[in-house]
Parts: C-alpha cells; sequence; structure tokens
C-alpha cells in the first residue's frame, strides 16, 4: 500500500539531505517562527515540516498536486487529525507489545508478530472505516487516489481472511508439523501444515475408526527433551515466522509514511488556525515556469512578524511581472527588511506546496532560493566583514542556476560606498545576466542609481514610503532611489523620546 499525499508517484523522503545554503535560509528568513508556529512543540512535526519546506517542488504540476490535498485538509480537518491519530497509535502500541525484537526463537517472532498483526488489523479496521465515511468528501486527486487504495485492498473479505489465519497461528490444539527423513535420519523439509478441519458431531467422533496414531511424552523433568521438541517446532515454525513478521514490517512502514506525509498538512492546518484566529488572510499562490518570469502579488506580509506579535501586519501589492531585478530602496526602517523576507518566506511556502501570506500571489518557479544578508562582525577577528560577504557570496555563485532568486538584504555595505557600489553592480549585473531573478535591499544610492539610469524595463525600483514629518507607513511604492535614507528621523524619535521621558 503507497500513501502518495506529498507526492504523485513515490514516499516522502524524510532522509533527504539539505543544501548548505538552506540553513542560512532558514535564518534569514526566520523560517524557524513558521516551523514552530506549524509544529505546536511537536519535535517530530517540526523535522517532518522543516524537511517539507526546505525541500521545495520544481513543477507546476507537483505543487497544484499537494496544494488540492492540502486544500482538502483545511475544509476536513477533523478527519484528516483523525487519520493522523491511526499511525500514532500504531507506533505507540508497537513499543508496547512487540517482542519479537528481543528474541531469535521463531516460535517468539511468530507469536509476536502475531499480537503485532492483531493490533495492527483493528487499526486497518478504523482506517477503513474513516474511509467509508468521508472519503466521498475529498476531492483532490492525492485523496481521492489514497481512499480508492484503502477501499479496493482493505476488504471486508480480506479482514476475513487474514483474522482466520491469526487464528490458526495461535495453535490452540497444538502444531501440526510434516519433516521427511533425510541422511542418517536427520530430519528435512520441515513443514507447517494446517490443522485438520473436523465438523463431525460428538457421535461419530466417538464411534468411527480413527487411524493409528503413534505418540510419545516427554517427562517434566526431562529438559534435553523438550529443547528437542522446541527445536522441531522452532523449524517448522520458521517459515511462517518470517513470513508473517514481513508482513507486519510491510504494514508497519505503511503507518510510518502515512504518519510522515500527514504530518506535514497537520503543520499547515495548525498554521491556518492561529492565522485565522488572527485574522491574517492566506491564499492558495498560482505558480508558473520558471522562463516566465512572473512576480504579483496583493496584500504581501511577512507571516513571521505576524505570528511573533500575533496581531494582522501590513501588507504590499507589487506587480513585478517581466523584472529580473527589483531594488528597494527609501526611509530607515520604513519596512524593506520586511518586505524581502515576505518575498522569500511566500516563495518557500510557494514551492513547499503551501497557501502564502497573502491575499494574492503569483510567481514563477524558482531552481534555487538563496539569501545573502549582511552578517555579525567575526568575533575570532579571522577575517574582516567584506571578506566573509564575499566567500558566502562564492558559496552561493557555486550552487546557483539559471532562474532561481537571490535576495539581498543590505549586502556588500562593509566597505567604502563607492567600492561596495561597484561590487555590488558586478554581481547583479553578472546574476541577472544568467537569467537570475534578484531582489536587494540596499542604502548605497550610487548603487542603485547606476540602474536606475540604465531605464531596463526589466528592472523595478521600490521605495519605503514616508509621509511629512518622517511617519513611516511600512508599505513600499514604485519610486526612484534617493540619497538619503532620512536616518535624521531615527534620531530625532529615539532621542527626543528620551529627553521628554527625562523632564
Amino acid at each position: 500500500m503507497k500513501v502518495f499525499l506529498m507526492h504523485k508517484d513515490r514516499d516522502f523522503d524524510l532522509k533527504q539531505p539539505l543544501l548548505p545554503h538552506q540553513q542560512d535560509l532558514m535564518q534569514d528568513l526566520e523560517l524557524n517562527i513558521l516551523v514552530n508556529a506549524m509544529a505546536l512543540g511537536d519535535n517530530f512535526l517540526s523535522n517532518v515540516i522543516q524537511k517539507a519546506i526546505l525541500c521545495p517542488l520544481y513543477s507546476e504540476e507537483d505543487i497544484k498536486y499537494r496544494q488540492d490535498i492540502l486544500q482538502d485538509c483545511l475544509l476536513h480537518s477533523t478527519v484528516v487529525r483523525e487519520l493522523y491519530q491511526i499511525p500514532i497509535q500504531a507506533i505507540e502500541n508497537k513499543f508496547k507489545r512487540w517482542m519479537g525484537i528481543f528474541t531469535h526463537s521463531p516460535s517468539g517472532v511468530l507469536y509476536s508478530a502475531v499480537d503485532l498483526m492483531s493490533m495492527f488489523v483493528e487499526l486497518l479496521k478504523q482506517l477503513k472505516q474513516i474511509t467509508d465515511t468521508h472519503a466521498h468528501e475529498f476531492k483532490s486527486e492525492g485523496f481521492r487516489r489514497f481512499f480508492t487504495m484503502i477501499q479496493s485492498e482493505l476488504t471486508d473479505d480480506y479482514f476475513t481472511i487474514v483474522e482466520n489465519h491469526l487464528k490458526e497461528l495461535k495453535f490452540r490444539n497444538g502444531v501440526l508439523l510434516s519433516v521427511e527423513l533425510g541422511q542418517g535420519n536427520e530430519g528435512v523439509n520441515y513443514t507447517l501444515r494446517l490443522p485438520e478441519q473436523r465438523k463431525r458431531n460428538w457421535i461419530k467422533s466417538t464411534f468411527l475408526n480413527r487411524s493409528a496414531v503413534y505418540s510419545f511424552t516427554i517427562s517434566s523433568r526431562d529438559d534435553a527433551g523438550s529443547r528437542a521438541l522446541g527445536d522441531i517446532k522452532d523449524r517448522g515454525l520458521n517459515l511462517a515466522a518470517n513470513a508473517l513478521a514481513q508482513a507486519t514490517d510491510h504494514i508497519n512502514n505503511f503507518f510510518n509514511v502515512l504518519r510522515v506525509e500527514l504530518a506535514f498538512y497537520i503543520g499547515c492546518i495548525n498554521l491556518n488556525e492561529q492565522l485565522t484566529q488572527m485574522g491574517c488572510p492566506i491564499t492558495f499562490p498560482s505558480p508558473t515556469s520558471p522562463h516566465s518570469l512572473n512576480h504579483a502579488f496583493r496584500g504581501l506580509y511577512d507571516i513571521c512578524l505576524a505570528l511573533t506579535i500575533k496581531k494582522p501586519v501590513v501588507g504590499n501589492d507589487v506587480n513585478a511581472d517581466q523584472k529580473n531585478l527589483v531594488i528597494i530602496t527609501g526611509a530607515n526602517q520604513g519596512g524593506k527588511s520586511t518586505f524581502l523576507r515576505s518575498i522569500g518566506q511566500a516563495q518557500v511556502m510557494m514551492q513547499a506546496g503551501m497557501y502564502v501570506a497573502a491575499e494574492a500571489f503569483s510567481a514563477n518557479i524558482c531552481t534555487g532560493i538563496f539569501t545573502h544578508y549582511k552578517r555579525k562582525e567575526d568575533a575570532t577577528m579571522k577575517s574582516g566583514k567584506l571578506d566573509e560577504e564575499l566567500s558566502r557570496m562564492s558559496q552561493i555563485v557555486d550552487a546557483i542556476s539559471p532562474h532561481a532568486l537571490v535576495l539581498f538584504n543590505e549586502s556588500f555595505a562593509a566597505t567604502n560606498e563607492r567600492e561596495g557600489s561597484e561590487i555590488a553592480r558586478q554581481i547583479t549585473s553578472a546574476l541577472v545576466d544568467r537569467e537570475i531573478k534578484v531582489f536587494f535591499v540596499t542604502h548605497m544610492y550610487e548603487f542603485a542609481s547606476i540602474f536606475y539610469q540604465k531605464c531596463n524595463p526589466k528592472h523595478l525600483f521600490l521605495r519605503a514610503e514616508r509621509k511629512a514629518g518622517g511617519k513611516r507607513t511600512y508599505k513600499l511604492t514604485v519610486g526612484e532611489p534617493l540619497p538619503t535614507s532620512f536616518g535624521q528621523d531615527v534620531y530625532i524619535s529615539v532621542f527626543k523620546s528620551q529627553e521628554r521621558s527625562t523632564d
């Protein structure tokens, strides 16, 4: 049985490795806040969710497949939570009841496997009952395939056959074996036989002739004889024990995969419930091919900021379709870095098959998502800040490919503006020429103005809005770069308020 709720044609691989730059992605986009909100303190959920959002999907079909399943999950969250509890019960009960791992004896393995399989059968019945009751409510291709598989494979006849086999394997009337004599009268070809099915009434059983039976009795004190009989019994049970152990492994693996794949959707349900309670909108994005160069949205906001302050935050409306370079300038503390995070978060969430934090969102799929944010000074003084920035940029260049997305936040500002602007210009030009989309937040006026003066229709310039008197709206509007970031506003707001507090 295959789950296939994360991918159409394969199981989700929880052990797939992460690329080195993805740890920077977690840090710079503050994705740990997103993961924690989805996991609600559950370490297993946290591990699955982090792996899911850092291992993106690269085709419209794959994203749509997962989106449709997630929409079903949001509409029927109670049913999905019931489904999720089944593999959890299976795992918990397995550790309580499975003793076969502590013995190499075929009889011990068999009896433990019978007990474990009996428990699995009861959980499969619960899964079948949920399927029969709610399957018609789900519309996505993934869930329809999953429920159809359950209904076709877990039939009443299947449960009857399995339960009969399990009943026989308890050997309440003893174990019936056949064996042949080999060289030196050594037993060979030990075979477990079905017990004879007798349906005679007690009168016929009493008076009809019976075939001769040769038997012997082992003394209760004959330890060697008991061990010999036990050895004969184990030889006969060996194949049955192995077969049943493999069957339990198969079902156990099914439950493990079901738990992993539903964990991602449980996290999405948890997050949606929190955002709904705060009044924050979500939307299912429209992904387009990597070559389309689309990027347009309405009401896009920093989801991690909203989760931190527990209330809605300001969103932005931008149409960056057919733009390969977006440079963001403007007032200090005007929302530029927050906006940049929202761009990265939305791209990560879209390519994980999730909804995004916006009223509407459409973007092309990227072959990779990279961040280059300024870092604190190296405490060991092994290298300067500029050397460290250039080293990280070199690592990105080694891993990047066309149609990727790079987010720069105050990069290359560790030196003087002229030198920093020239470094930023050369790197940005090289990336754009390689069909890599760039979003760049900067205070370097010289760098921004160089690109602005080119009047390239594929370049977009956004500016953090500043009202008269220095008020920040945290909105970004289309506008040319200005030679000031209005740092005086910040100075006045900080030091004037301190003066008033000391009066």
